[in-house]
């Protein structure tokens, strides 16, 4: 049970962190209908590694349904923190199913749709579907391929590989346990996402009065190289995670720490190392 409630909390919290499910992560086929809520903070907002310009802390809270048959519904909300109005600031609603293929191998296939607030800062607004298939082996290590199709007003691909463990550290008393559960992985995919980006982040700046101050008069270089984008498949980013996590019954709490190093196709003005904390809450019914 223990292990069945982190694996689902995990790819609740995957899908709004990294917009995707978490591919070192997929559940097998339960042994019964099971209800899963979560409430999920962190500190900024990651699209496989990639963080926007501006720093995103938000606030989520999430539902999944999973049917013995292996069947599951998903949904989710969000608020970013710095957004200082009273409405919710993204939504989205999934369905999926995860079967075994054979007796180590299992795979996920998932639709999700999003809704995002006018002039959204997040870096995926402009993909609000996502079809995601998952493959993953487990054995001593957890190992696994994602692909995801992300579509709406662009289109992106992406492919990402990830190994995992989780370790049994401690216990406190005789029905806990606390896990950590360290995880690599390598994200290669297209960027016309942050095209779109870029172009709506001027129309938001001008909203706002932010306008570009040129400097001395000089040259234009840097905004040319946001505004021109390598479209091209190439490997994006590389990142390290540490999920700590205590369990008990039919709760998680989980503290996570994600460093995302980008590769020199990624075009961004935040760096090429990021980093992401999230603090989370399960429980299962």
């Amino acid at each position: 049970m223990k292990t069945v409630l982190l694996i689902i909390a995990m790819a609740i919290c995957g899908q709004f962190c990294l917009a995707q499910s978490d591919s070192s992560t997929v559940d097998s086929v339960p042994t019964k209908s099971t209800l899963t809520l979560a409430a999920v903070y962190s500190n900024n907002a990651s699209y496989y590694g990639e963080r926007a310009a501006e720093k995103i802390p938000y606030a989520a809270v999430a539902v999944n349904y999973q049917l013995k048959s292996g069947l599951y519904l998903t949904g989710q909300t969000y608020k970013l923190l710095n957004d200082k109005t009273s409405t919710l600031s993204a939504g989205s609603l999934g369905a999926g199913v995860n079967f075994k293929l054979a007796k180590n191998l299992t795979t996920d296939l998932s639709y999700s749709h999003s809704f995002y607030a006018t002039n959204s800062p997040l870096l995926q607004a402009a993909n609000a579907d996502n079809a995601s298939l998952v493959l993953s082996f487990e054995k001593w290590i957890t190992t696994s391929l994602t692909g995801d199709y992300a579509f709406g007003k662009t289109n992106d691909a992406f492919v990402t590989a990830a190994i995992s463990k989780q370790i049994s550290l401690f216990s406190i008393g005789k029905k806990d346990v606390v896990t950590i559960t360290p995880s690599a992985n390598i994200v290669g995919g297209t960027q016309h996402f942050y095209q779109t980006y870029i172009k709506e982040k001027k129309i938001r700046d001008s909203v706002l009065g932010i306008l570009p101050i040129p400097i001395f008069g000089g040259s234009n270089s840097n905004q040319h190289k946001d505004t021109v984008v390598t479209t091209a498949f190439n490997v994006l980013s590389y990142s390290l995670k540490l999920p700590l996590a205590y369990n008990r019954g039919n709760y998680v709490i989980e503290a996570a720490y994600q460093l995302s190093l980008l590769s020199d196709h990624v075009q961004t003005s935040t760096g090429n190392v990021n980093s992401f904390f999230t603090f989370s809450f399960y429980y299962q019914f």
